[in-house]
Parts: C-alpha cells; sequence; structure tokens
C-alpha cells in the first residue's frame, strides 16, 4: 500500500508534512495485525525537487511525480491570488496529467480545499459529486461546469475521487484513506490514537450566515421558511409559495445555488436542526422526528443516517463524548 502525498509550490505545508505524520501515526496503530500489508507514505513534487509552500519555506520531498503508482494520492490545498494563473503553470498540468493517469491505473485521488481544483483540471470532477471550501464553491462549479459541486458538503467520494472542504480538510481525507484501505475499525483507532473525531463524512460544513445571505439571499429565505416550519408538514410547493416563486424556478434556484433538488434541500436544514437538538436537548428521537416534520420516526431515522453515517442515538453518543473530552482539556 503506498500513499503519495502531492507538494507543489503554493501549497499548505501542513497539508503536505501533516498528511504524512498522520498516515505514519495511523499505520503505528495498526501494524500489530501480521495480516495486514504494510503501509508507505511520501511526498513527490513535479520534477523531485523540493518545493516552496505557501508561507515561503523551503520544503524537501521524497521523489518525483513520473515514478510509480499508488493506492492513494492526497492533494492539499493551496494559497494563490490568481488562480488563472496558479492553474495554467506547466507543473500544475502535468500533476493533473499524472493524477488522472493514477487514477487510471485504480489509486484513490483525494484533494482537500482549494487543492480540489487540481482534480478538477485533471477532468477527474466531470460528472462526479465533488465539494470544496464554501468560499471556493462559486469558483469551482463556474470553473468546471461539468462538475457536479455540492454545496455546504464537508467530504464526498464519487468513483474513487474523493474531495474535502476546508482548509484542515487533509485529516479527513487520511482517515478516508485509512477506511478505504484498511476498514472502519482501523480509522477508529487512528482517530483515537491521533486524538481527532471521526467526524461523519457527511456532514455538511459550517457555512457563516453573513457569507450565505451575501452570496445568495434565496436560499438563507429558504432556509428561514423551512426553521419556522417547524413541525408543521412543508412540502416542494409550500416552500414555492413561501419563497413567491413557482416550483420551476426553485427547482432551478437550487440546483443553481447549492446543487441540491427542493425536497433535498428541505431535508438537509431539517437534518441540521435536528442534529443540532440531538446535542444540545435531551428529546427523545420520536419527538425530534416530529419536531423536524417527519411523519413517522423510521424515516426520519432513515434521512439522519444518510446524511451523518450514523444512527442518531449514535450520534448522541459521539457529540456527548465528543463535548467531554472539551472539558477535561
Amino acid at each position: 500500500m503506498e500513499v503519495i502525498v502531492l507538494g507543489y509550490d503554493g501549497c499548505l505545508g501542513a497539508g503536505l508534512i501533516g498528511a504524512v505524520d498522520m498516515l505514519k501515526l495511523a499505520w503505528l496503530t495498526i501494524s500489530k495485525d501480521e495480516n495486514r500489508e504494510p503501509i508507505s507514505v511520501s511526498t513527490a513534487s513535479f520534477d523531485g525537487q523540493p518545493i516552496q509552500d505557501s508561507s515561503g519555506r523551503l520544503l524537501i520531498v521524497d521523489g518525483s511525480i513520473t515514478a510509480g503508482t499508488a493506492s492513494a494520492v492526497i492533494v492539499p490545498g493551496y494559497l494563490c491570488d490568481d488562480g488563472d494563473r496558479f492553474l495554467g503553470e506547466a507543473s500544475i498540468a502535468a500533476a493533473a496529467a499524472w493524477l488522472r493517469r493514477q487514477h487510471a491505473l485504480g489509486a484513490l485521488i483525494c484533494g482537500s480545499c482549494s487543492g480540489v481544483f487540481l482534480l478538477g483540471e485533471a477532468g477527474l470532477l466531470d460528472g462526479r459529486r465533488c465539494t470544496t471550501t464554501w468560499w471556493r464553491h462559486d469558483e469551482l462549479r463556474d470553473r468546471y461546469p461539468r462538475a457536479d459541486a455540492q454545496w455546504g458538503a464537508a467530504l464526498l467520494e464519487d468513483s474513487r475521487v474523493v474531495t474535502a472542504g476546508g482548509p484542515l480538510s487533509w485529516i479527513d481525507l487520511c482517515l478516508h484513506v485509512i477506511r478505504a484501505l484498511y476498514g472502519a475499525s482501523a480509522a477508529k483507532i487512528a482517530a483515537d490514537f491521533t486524538v481527532v473525531d471521526t467526524v461523519p463524512s457527511t456532514q455538511s460544513n459550517y457555512v457563516p450566515p453573513g457569507h450565505l445571505a451575501a452570496s445568495d439571499p434565496f436560499l438563507l429565505k429558504a432556509e428561514h421558511i423551512i426553521r419556522q416550519a417547524g413541525d408543521a408538514p412543508l412540502t416542494v410547493l409550500g416552500l414555492a409559495r413561501g419563497l413567491g416563486t413557482s416550483v420551476r424556478t426553485l427547482h432551478r434556484h437550487l440546483q443553481h445555488a447549492s446543487g441540491e433538488t427542493p425536497k433535498r434541500f428541505i431535508e438537509r436544514v431539517r437534518f441540521e436542526a435536528a442534529r443540532t437538538q440531538l446535542e444540545t436537548t435531551t428529546h427523545s428521537v420520536k419527538r425530534l422526528a416530529a419536531s423536524a416534520g417527519y411523519a413517522d420516526e423510521a424515516s426520519f431515522r432513515r434521512a439522519f443516517s444518510r446524511y451523518s453515517g450514523m444512527t442518531p442515538g449514535a450520534y448522541r453518543r459521539w457529540a456527548q463524548a465528543r463535548k467531554n473530552s472539551w472539558r477535561l482539556t
């Protein structure tokens, strides 16, 4: 098992070195099982030469991207004021071609934050569900119109292409790689050993309300209507009427702004409200299902598991354990 972390000028140093450390620490926790194939973690640049990270630090890499094949590749994010110029550089084009070839050979290709744009340059986002950090969502969607960019998603995998939002999402990517190569139990052990949360990969990113309102007031108003409805049934038609628009216009606007259908949008907003109540109240799951507008508890449980990767009860226990760990630090 070989995991390569791609280094390039302008990338976040923490994403490059941190991913290597995270994966090597993770291997320490699972290496005692003799039936597991060892994991090799290395860094690579376009030509094998040291790279200069976003803070101007010179970082030595292990080799060139032209050498060998990988089981997984992790691409950290970058900082750059001129995305068009940055992504147009010859070294980025070469790295994109290499990523495309690695994927064709069967590798899991993972992009963190703005590093997702390198996957876009490789054509790996075309026709696939993907995400990036919330403040570059619109740019991602405009630059790669064939990509199915999902607003606010934390981590998505589609046909061995994994994308994650946020500058520190390389941690989630590392755990995802461990999970893919060695299973969920190994990822849990690795998370416990490195004292990080195995956060549900489908959990939405936090998006500051001010940005949301400035970016698209329509979305903010739609969320407000859904939350105000409380436990009252709310149909797509009802949401459209509340917004003073047609169902067709609602569908078109949500697809453009968030990549969701009206039904999925309503369901996600209600999920987020229910998740908050699970963390802050002791209300029963049945009561939460009703307050979230679900006709029955079973439907609520299915929807919650689809979005969080956990049952409501498991999520409540996870949230409580996290809260207790904060109190002890």
